[in-house]
């Protein structure tokens, strides 16, 4: 059986999108994590589905956690950060939001913005 060593020792980001439901286990992740890309999507959603693999890849490859909240299923959630639109990505640091964008967005500029945060 193999272990997963950065899960156990808390020093490191995980390396595969979390999927959130609701407010405390956003607040658990933001805690956890000192940078965390929150991706607000829905299903039904062709863009979010674009997005997709470009945030399991900052996921895997960045120094930031990355959360999936399902509009559909954490309405509160995504009224409490003014998510009016899918995909709205959220940048937190240090527990506090501090970037948002709408829409889709390429790789690059996803990544030049979680650098701008973790370096």
């Amino acid at each position: 059986m193999a272990t997963d060593t950065a899960a156990t020792t808390g020093t490191a980001t995980p390396d595969e999108p979390l999927y959130v439901n609701g407010q405390a286990a956003l607040d658990d992740v933001t805690s956890d994590n000192d940078v965390v890309l929150a991706d607000f999507y829905a299903d039904w959603c062709g863009p979010c589905q674009m997005l997709e693999p470009v945030v399991e890849t900052l996921a895997e490859e960045t120094d930031a956690a990355v959360a999936k909240i399902d509009v559909d299923e954490n309405q509160p959630l995504a009224s409490a950060y003014g998510v009016r639109g899918v995909p709205t990505l959220v940048l937190f640091a240090d527990g506090e939001q501090a970037e948002e964008v709408v829409g889709l967005q390429g790789e690059d500029q996803l990544r030049t913005l979680i650098e701008s945060y973790t370096e």
